[in-house]
């Protein structure tokens, strides 16, 4: 693994090469924040199936981000006909059991830079041509993820991208302040009252969970502080107002997941931001 590191928190992220076991179709391979840990070494992050140590790359775990080249309901978005793309992951496919496979993989350039990683890729696959940049930097106990997108080709570009963060539980719960005048439809896995939310009941394990939509105010960037077993708090912040916004649990892990919907004409370029602080040790 890739590792950045200070006098306060560790942070190890995938090698798109050298870690690809752990890799799939549905994250990013560049810029793959895979944990971060105290200045002891004890981890702050987690994942659907914590604290197994190597994952099924659908679930992941750490801080993970997706270009999505489907909907969540199946629909197409970065595909012409049997050929696909998963932006900074590779060219699409299915093998002989009709499971997705990545079976052109796109090359990453890795660079250090100040407090951090810059990862490129230049790709080409599935009738799409594009541009990624992505910048991972560590600021005293804060941690900063910065991506931008380019569409070389010479078609429109649509496609989604969100962020899954696996925040850790304390005894199985968690508290999330949420930005004030957000909702949540009645749910059987969720409460919120005022800026609270919190899992009505702690979820059983792995399989046990729920998923449900956060309508956050409009043209509000998200902020969120969560609680945390052995920090004072967690807090989460974009740099834009999602397009929608998922909260997501299970027996081992919380997730919120702020979406965008990005629609890149030839040559445009659409960048954002996301930044982690971690607060001091209880």
């Amino acid at each position: 693994m890739l590792r950045v590191s200070n006098a306060q928190l560790q942070v190890d992220l995938l090698d798109p090469v050298r870690d690809r076991s752990l890799l799939g179709p549905r994250f990013c391979w560049g810029g793959y924040i895979w944990q971060v840990s105290d200045h002891e070494g004890s981890p702050l992050l987690t994942g659907p199936e914590w604290p197994k140590f190597d994952p099924t790359p659908f679930n992941g775990q750490g801080l993970p981000e997706s270009f999505r080249h489907r909907t969540r309901e199946g629909n197409p978005l970065t595909w012409q006909g049997d050929r696909g793309v998963a932006l900074g992951i590779g060219e699409l496919s299915h093998n002989g059991k009709g499971e997705l496979e990545v079976s052109n993989p796109c090359v990453w350039e890795i660079d250090l830079v100040a407090e951090g990683i810059r990862f490129r890729t230049q790709h080409s696959a599935g009738g799409y041509r594009y541009e990624i940049d992505r910048e991972v930097t560590l600021e005293g106990r804060r941690l900063h993820s910065r991506s931008r997108l380019r569409n070389r080709g010479e078609s429109p570009l649509a496609l989604q991208w969100f962020a899954h963060p696996f925040f850790a539980l304390t005894d199985r719960l968690i508290e999330v302040e949420v930005p004030a005048g957000s909702t949540l439809p009645d749910n059987p896995g969720f409460t919120l009252r005022g800026t609270a939310l919190r899992p009505k009941r702690p979820f059983n394990d792995e399989k046990d969970g729920h998923l449900d939509c956060l309508a956050l105010p409009p043209t509000t960037s998200l902020t969120v502080t969560l609680t945390h077993p052995t920090l004072a708090f967690v807090r989460f912040f974009t740099d834009f107002a999602p397009d929608e916004c998922f909260v997501w649990a299970n027996g081992n892990t919380f997730s919120i997941e702020p979406y965008r919907m990005l629609a890149l004409a030839p040559g445009e370029t659409q960048a954002w931001a996301l930044r982690y602080e971690f607060g001091p040790m209880k």
